[in-house]
């Protein structure tokens, strides 16, 4: 347990300065965004305590929010993909799901693209609307999601391959 939980610490810490320091300075074409920090909710243990795993979300997306002075857009999408984040593991895992077999470095590939990407474009779809607030500016809403989304789920994909455990 306590080897666990240091690594998630770690991860935790990692991820967001990361996400502070580089990846917040990335601005492709005035909205093209890599939101990188969002890994640690995708990828933590499922049978953990969900109440803890919510406030964890909730605390590293109000720590993005603090460094990035954005009035915790960031905590309420994190707060949202993390409760609603068991939908999307029976959606793309099923029965692995269902028997709390799910361990993401065995998986499909196709499964996991699949939850990286419902889940990211849940996540920015949130992040964007609370941003810009406004009706008569969806398709900005959706252009900045769609972009960002795609080059968020490339640069988490890519991270998974290249720190995934399976040899």
């Amino acid at each position: 347990m306590n080897n666990s939980f240091t690594r998630h610490s770690i991860r935790f810490i990692l991820l967001a300065l990361f996400q502070v320091i580089l990846f917040n300075q990335i601005n492709f074409l005035g909205y093209i965004n890599p939101y990188v920090y969002i890994l640690f909710i995708l990828f933590f243990p499922i049978k953990n305590n969900r109440t803890l795993f919510i406030f964890l979300s909730f605390f590293l997306g109000l720590t993005i929010d603090m460094f990035s002075d954005s009035g915790g857009i960031h905590a309420a999408a994190s707060v949202c993909i993390a409760y609603a984040r068991p939908v999307f593991l029976k959606f793309a895992f099923g029965t692995m799901y269902e028997h709390n077999n799910v361990k993401f470095d065995n998986t499909e590939f196709g499964s996991r693209l699949a939850y990286i990407a419902l889940l990211t474009l849940l996540h920015h779809i949130i992040l964007f609307s609370l941003e810009i607030f406004s009706v008569s500016r969806i398709l900005l809403v959706f252009q900045k999601t769609l972009f960002s989304g795609i080059f968020t789920i490339l640069m988490i994909t890519l991270l998974s391959i290249i720190f995934s455990r399976k040899t």
